[in-house]
């Protein structure tokens, strides 16, 4: 089984929620909680309250530099559209991407838009124009979608999606490519809660089912989603359990690929399962 490890990019900066939502005064809320129930320690509150007031909300350089060390490509999802909580500026995004196109990362789009064709068209050309980049790939911004996103994704020229969670390995909805993923950082830490619920050992655990369920349903892909907000020391259990994740593959022999070098394996496999005809 190879490993397809990519991130999502829903923040940059704390100032960028001040007027536009409820972002902020839901993380202090939030760290306060996880403090008062042990979850976190007092050095990571104080780490939280130090990366508000410094307008750091955004770890994806820290995180790319780490991918890069340790032999994996960075695979950065980015929105170019506001919606549910993502508030950054195009321009800032416009910025940030130079930053990451400087160590090599492949950047697609974090989608805003899945129910009509022409916005998700709208959505791909600003992504296209804001970055000089061709959009090969989308994965929608809390993985929303209804019956017809995948078929909307392909009329709009994706080449991949990345949206569906499914214990599947990659198939066609039209010329489009599908790779689900099976792990997501806030699935395993927050465990269906608003806020951190399990620890470093108890994450580890659930995150080990996952991947003997992975084996099971004899996967091609492991599919792995981690925010960048979270490499941090403001969130340590987070940090810790994506680097002894990427250790702990390793040493279970994964090959780490990209979402490129998995559609062309996938293509030739294509190509020698398909039935060639022949002239009579």
């Amino acid at each position: 089984m190879k490993v397809i490890v990519s991130h999502d990019i829903d923040h940059i900066t704390a100032s960028e929620h001040y007027f536009k939502d409820l972002i902020v005064p839901k993380h202090l809320v939030r760290s306060k909680l996880e403090f008062l129930s042990g979850k976190i320690g007092f050095s990571e509150l104080t780490n939280r309250y130090v990366e508000l007031f410094s307008n750091k909300f955004n770890n994806s350089i820290e995180l790319a530099s780490f991918n890069k060390e340790h032999g994996l490509s960075s695979s950065f999802f980015i929105g170019v559209k506001n919606g549910l909580g993502l508030s950054y500026s195009l321009e800032r995004a416009v910025a940030l991407v130079a930053e990451l196109l400087k160590l090599e990362c492949k950047l697609y789009v974090h989608g805003i838009d899945f129910e009509t064709t022409d916005k998700i068209v709208c959505e791909k050309k600003i992504f296209e124009s804001a970055f000089n980049i061709n959009a090969t790939g989308i994965r929608m911004h809390y993985v929303r979608k209804n019956e017809n996103t995948l078929e909307k994704f392909e009329q709009a020229g994706y080449l991949f999606d990345s949206t569906m969670h499914e214990y599947r390995n990659p198939y066609k909805v039209g010329k489009m490519w599908e790779f689900p993923f099976q792990i997501m950082d806030g699935w395993i830490i927050e465990n269906g809660q608003r806020r951190q619920s399990r620890n470093l050992d108890e994450s580890k655990e659930a995150t080990k089912l996952i991947i003997e369920k992975a084996h099971d349903f004899n996967l091609t892909y492991l599919g792995i989603d981690f925010h960048d907000r979270y490499f941090s020391n403001s969130f340590n259990t987070w940090m810790n359990w994506y680097m002894w994740l990427i250790e702990y593959l390793k040493q279970n022999n994964m090959e780490f690929v990209s979402f490129e070098e998995a559609m062309v394996a996938e293509e030739q496999l294509l190509e020698t399962q398909t039935p060639k005809s022949t002239l009579t």
